[in-house]
Order: structure tokens, then sequence, then C-alpha cells
């Protein structure tokens, strides 16, 4: 950036994070709404597009600047940065938006008392912080994630077998309930010849004896060709599998928020999900979804069983499903609670 876009910079969107992650996912989607009301730049990996770019030497141009502007922090070492840049005389307000649905750990509950203002993406997270919170909700870009023309269409290009498609999106990992998901999918694809089920993730080095367990359970099984693990994927590809969904299952033990929740409604998916995350504040259970007991691998094929059987009334599911995340989840929304807290403190 030049001397003089320097100089009007507001907001500084910090990724620190080497490794693409759901906080990374939820930032970038967020960012370029928030650029279109602030004048943002954003410090580090995954850059999206509509917001401009900061590099190292830009931050080094701020130090001493008279004007405040926002540090905003989604990570420890975010945080981190954001403090000791403070003390050394960067005019930073500091930020910090808080997904977890946990006590944190003594490191970042410090930490959180040096901000000057956090945001949860939820009532359930903001309950777990020892100081008050501006709640702001995650928000999907509905235009985005739109159902295809035609679903069946989208999904036969794949050239996988059957005519319909169950997904489960995540890392791959205990946490995010991958091996509830393979339980489930075992019990019920040899009932139902016609789905085939995905699942899209990365899988880090320190999970590759979790992900060949489930690979030798496919395999068992004799369920290879029907249970696709296709790992880490461009999110532009990602996008298209959520709009080759009839079937969602969202399906972790522990969840911060969930994006792939409102990703999944809003390419019109039908959702199983369960009670983890923002779940039971999105899932109007048995209207725009059905909501699950955690770490229960026969309740979320009792669940999803019901919606194989009738793919059409999982359509009218997929169909409320979107309809509600439209209403109630937008970006829009979520960027003006962010830039209102901005504001508050600039």
């Amino acid at each position: 950036m030049t001397d003089v876009e320097l100089q009007s910079l507001e907001v500084v969107v910090a990724n620190l994070h080497r490794r693409y992650s759901g906080v990374t996912a939820t930032s970038r989607a967020v960012a370029p709404f928030v650029a279109r009301r602030v004048r943002a730049g954003w410090l580090g990996t995954d850059a999206p597009e509509g917001i401009a770019r900061l590099n190292f030497r830009d931050l080094v141009a701020l130090w001493r600047r008279r004007r405040p502007l926002v540090w905003h922090a989604r990570r420890n070492d975010e945080m981190i940065v954001g403090v000791l840049l403070k003390m050394l005389g960067w005019p930073f307000r500091l930020v910090f938006t808080s997904a977890a649905q946990r006590h944190h750990t003594w490191i970042t509950r410090w930490l959180i008392g040096r901000m000057d203002a956090i945001i949860a993406t939820s009532e359930v997270s903001a309950s777990y912080l020892t100081r008050s919170a501006n709640v702001v909700h995650h928000g999907v870009d509905a235009a985005r994630y739109a159902p295809p023309p035609d679903r069946a269409a989208a999904f036969a290009e794949t050239g996988l077998p059957g005519s319909f498609a169950i997904g489960c999106f995540g890392r791959v990992r205990a946490q995010k309930g991958t091996d509830l998901f393979v339980e489930a999918m075992c019990a019920l694809l040899p009932r139902y010849p016609d789905f085939t089920a995905v699942i899209v993730g990365a899988i880090t080095p320190e999970q590759t004896p979790f992900a060949a367990g489930l690979k030798a359970r496919i395999a068992a099984a004799g369920l290879a060709s029907r249970i696709v693990i296709l790992g880490e994927l461009p999110i532009d590809d990602v996008v298209r599998w959520f709009q080759r969904l009839t079937i969602y299952a969202f399906t972790s033990r522990n969840e911060g928020h969930g994006m792939t929740l409102i990703e999944a409604m809003s390419a019109g998916a039908a959702l199983v999900a369960t009670r983890a995350g923002a779940a039971e504040l999105v899932v109007a259970d048995g209207d725009s979804g059905v909501l699950v007991p955690t770490d229960d691998a026969a309740a979320l094929a009792a669940a999803i069983e019901p919606l194989m059987r009738d793919p059409a009334a999982a359509a009218a599911m997929g169909a409320r499903a979107r309809a509600s995340v439209a209403a109630r989840f937008s970006l829009d929304a979520e960027a003006d609670g962010i830039v209102a807290v901005y504001r508050a403190l600039l």
C-alpha cells in the first residue's frame, strides 16, 4: 500500500496461521464485506479478493502513527503479536473473536484480558468468557453457496456411482466425528445403492493413523467406491461439492461454531447435525434439519435413513434450510456487527 493509503487505514485483519483452517475460512468469508464498510487490510496468508493486502513493510510503516486503528485477531498467536506491537508503539485497538465453546487456557484468558473489545460468535461462546463480549453470529454468502440449477446433473458430472450424494466436510479427525460418519455410512449404504458418501477435508500428518483406520474400515465393508475420501480441496471445489449434496452430515463431537452447517444449508442440502457448535442455534429441529446427540453413530444413522429413503423429502428440507439461513445468517449482517465494534473503538 502507499503511504497515503496506510495513513487512512482503519483495520488490520490478521491471519498469521500458515495452515488453512476453519478460522481462516470464516475470516476470509467476511473480510471483503467488512472492507466495503471500513478501510481494511489483510495481513498474512490466504488473503481473499476484495480487501487490500498488507505486507510486513506496511506494518512497519504504521509504527508511531498518530491515528489509532484496529488489530483484529482470531487466534492466540495473533493476539500475542497485537499485544507486543501495541506495547512497542503501534497505535492499535485490539479486538479478538472467540468461537470456542469451552473454557479457555490460562494464556488465552490472559490475552483476552489485554484486548480492547471481544466478539463472540454465539451466546454459548460468550458464556465461556470472563468478560463481556459483543455477540456477532457468523454469516454465509448465500449467492456463492447457492443450490445448483440441477443437483442431479451436478452430482452426475463427478462420475461417482449412484444418483445422490451425502457429505461430511472438515478436517478428518475424531473431534470432527469423521469416524461416526463412516460408521453410519457402513450401516446405511448397502441398503441405499443410489447414494455415495463423500468426505472432504485435510488429513494432517498427526491424523494419518486415524484416517488409515477409517480407510481400512471402509475397505472391510466393501464400500471403497462408495465412501470417497477426497482430502483437502481448493475452496471453489468445496463450494461445488456442497452444491452436489442431497444430505449433509455435521458430525462434530466438539465445535466452536461449525461454518459447514450454514454453508450446507445455504446450498440447499438436507441437514443432520449433532448438538455441537452452533447447531442448536441454527437448526430448527425437524424443519430445517434434524438434531442428534453427539458421539452417537446409531442415532446419526437413524436420523439420516429417512432422508435417504425419500430424496424428495430431503430436497424439501434443504429448501427450508436455505430460506432459514438466508434470512438469519447473512454476511452483510455479520459485517455490520463487526464494524459496529470497530467504530466504538475508533
